[in-house]
């Protein structure tokens, strides 16, 4: 594949990335704060700033030993535009660069349980409870290099480019040809020769060459032995004393391995995460919370948003949804009605199940279940389709129950807004 191709081919995954993600309904991802994935890339050999973690005044002693010229102190918040956001007790600024060592731990304290607002937070802002102080480094050039597990190729590519510190998927669209996509073979793993290939086309020069592709290598080992389906550096920087450093980073997991990554998963930061979300997890479920009034039960992502359309269209406004995924049990379900009553916004429910994997039937005799077992007070609405469907038509119909069935979608709608009034 010529050079050429695989800037396309680059500026292609990168342009679809962020839409991708806003589809994959199916699986939360887990989260990491900034010194956890630093601490996974120490493990592994990869460089990066030194740094230590502090909880407030109390931790002073964990600096005791740690001595450098110039310190950068970093709120730890899932979100970004740190540095240019505020907190709610009137301090600027959850990142600061101090030489002064007696003001670092002034600084901790004025972070430290008060509420963050940046762009990326809702608007009362996330509260921090630890934070990050690193050894400054004279940064002389930032790239961008990553490791992504692509379906195109059946396994990881290497995406690499000279611009970094930057809105990579802007550089893509604008100057794909800096951008450079390598697969890598999911057997053989990374060679010396690929890893030296991506650090001359981020244009390190001299030794940096071998430094940056030691770097490359210890990235791609670490991408594989924690089950990585993301692993991000930006920027992967140069420093004025001819170092090559990780400065920032961003890792996902398959969920998958979970079973093989207990101690990673076990560090999940859930933030302001929404419990219902949370609780829909635990029983492998996915809760996405909307803001109107109608709760939405549905195995897919693609329904779930047709779902979600068609009752815009007949003037209602969906309060959440709810997806079961296609092997869904009766005990899920019973738990999924539980997770959508607990919504005070929900006024109404909408069943809507297209049975291919899923047994229509066992969602019947969930359904069945749930409302009886929580007493369900709000109207329900359910539309069954697919496997079993005339089986589950009838345990609804002979369950003595309030249940509006519907045959088609559009009709299940207009029958869930109806009931509002």
């Amino acid at each position: 594949m010529t050079s050429l191709a695989l800037s396309k081919l680059s500026a292609k995954l990168l342009a679809r990335r962020p839409f991708l993600q806003t589809l994959n309904l199916s699986a939360r991802h887990l989260n990491l704060l900034e010194y956890q994935s630093k601490k996974l890339l120490a493990e592994s050999g990869v460089a990066i700033q030194a740094f230590r973690v502090l909880e407030g005044k109390k931790d002073e002693s964990v600096l005791k030993d740690f001595n450098v010229n110039e310190y950068v102190v970093k709120a730890q918040i899932l979100a970004g535009g740190r540095g240019k956001g505020h907190f709610d007790n009137g301090f600027k600024g959850g990142v600061h660069i101090t030489k002064d060592r007696s003001q670092v731990i002034p600084l901790v304290e004025k972070m430290v349980g008060h509420r963050l607002i940046t762009k990326q937070t809702p608007k009362d802002g996330i509260m921090v409870k630890k934070v990050m102080v690193a050894d400054s480094i004279n940064i002389v050039r930032e790239t961008y290099f990553s490791i992504v597990m692509d379906r195109e190729h059946n396994g990881p590519v290497l995406i690499a480019s000279p611009a970094g510190g930057m809105d990579i998927e802007a550089v893509a669209e604008e100057t794909p040809d800096k951008i450079k996509t390598i697969p890598v073979s999911v057997v053989d793993g990374i060679t010396h020769a690929q890893a030296e290939e991506v650090a001359r086309f981020l244009e390190f020069k001299g030794d940096l060459v071998q430094k940056a592709a030691a770097e490359i290598e210890k990235l791609y080992h670490l991408f594989v032995k924690v089950d990585a389906t993301q692993i991000e550096i930006n920027p992967l920087a140069e420093t004025d004393d001819g170092r090559v450093i990780s400065v920032d980073a961003k890792l996902n997991f398959d969920d998958n391995a979970q079973f093989r990554q207990k101690d990673i998963f076990a560090m999940d930061v859930h933030e302001d995460t929404d419990p219902k979300e949370i609780e829909a997890h635990k029983y492998n479920l996915n809760y996405i919370a909307m803001e109107g009034n109608i709760g939405c039960l549905v195995n897919g992502a693609g329904l779930a948003m047709a779902t979600m359309d068609i009752i815009k269209l007949n003037g209602g406004s969906p309060a959440n949804f709810l997806d079961v995924g296609g092997n869904v049990k009766e005990d899920q379900v019973l738990k999924a009605f539980q997770i959508l009553t607990s919504d005070q916004n929900v006024k109404a429910i909408l069943v809507n199940v297209f049975g291919g994997i899923v047994n229509c039937a066992t969602i019947a005799n969930g359904i069945v279940n749930a409302t009886k077992t929580i007493g369900l007070k709000v109207p329900l609405v359910v539309r069954l389709e697919g496997t079993n469907v005339d089986a589950a038509k009838k345990i609804l119909k002979e369950s003595g129950l309030k249940i509006e069935s519907a045959h088609d979608l559009d009709e299940a709608a207009k029958k869930a807004v109806k009931v509002l009034g």
